[in-house]
């Protein structure tokens, strides 16, 4: 199942973020796949301002991750584009924070190939004319339901 979207601005982001944030469910993991400046952290705060999460959102790209403690589930956001090795992924302990009662979305998901969670979905985000197109992949059974639910209604 394949979910596609022309999102013409920031708000279309953040709104499309929120609609993604209403059929998550602990346990599920998210590549987030796109170059820099494509929307990935604006995708993300409009998904956690949908589930009431009112702080601030920022791009882990110097922590490797942030955290997000949501009333249903943690939410743990990775952006992995300075890591140099996938080793790093298992160094710095991240394994153990996925699955189970987390959602994880996890940005530049390559650098770790091989070490991380296999996807539910893989969320590809392009640049296109100062606008974004967005593209939704399951990769599981748990992620063409998502996605049934969350982009055909």
């Amino acid at each position: 199942m394949r979910c596609r979207r022309h999102l013409p601005d920031e708000a279309a982001t953040l709104a499309f973020g929120a609609r993604l944030a209403q059929e998550l469910v602990p346990g599920m993991t998210f590549y987030l796949e796109g170059e820099l400046g494509a929307g990935k952290t604006t995708l993300v705060r409009g998904l956690l301002r949908s589930l009431g999460y009112n702080g601030r959102v920022k791009s882990p790209t110097y922590t490797l991750a942030e955290t997000y403690s949501l009333p249903a589930f943690e939410l743990y956001h990775y952006d992995l584009y300075r890591m140099h090795d996938p080793r790093e992924w298992l160094d710095a302990g991240f394994r153990d924070a996925t699955g189970g009662n987390a959602v994880s979305l996890i940005e530049w998901p390559e650098k770790a190939a091989g070490w991380l969670p296999q996807p539910d979905v893989i969320v590809r985000l392009t640049i296109a004319d100062g606008a974004r197109e967005i593209e939704c992949e399951a990769a599981s059974a748990r992620g063409a339901h998502y996605l049934e639910a969350c982009c055909t209604s």
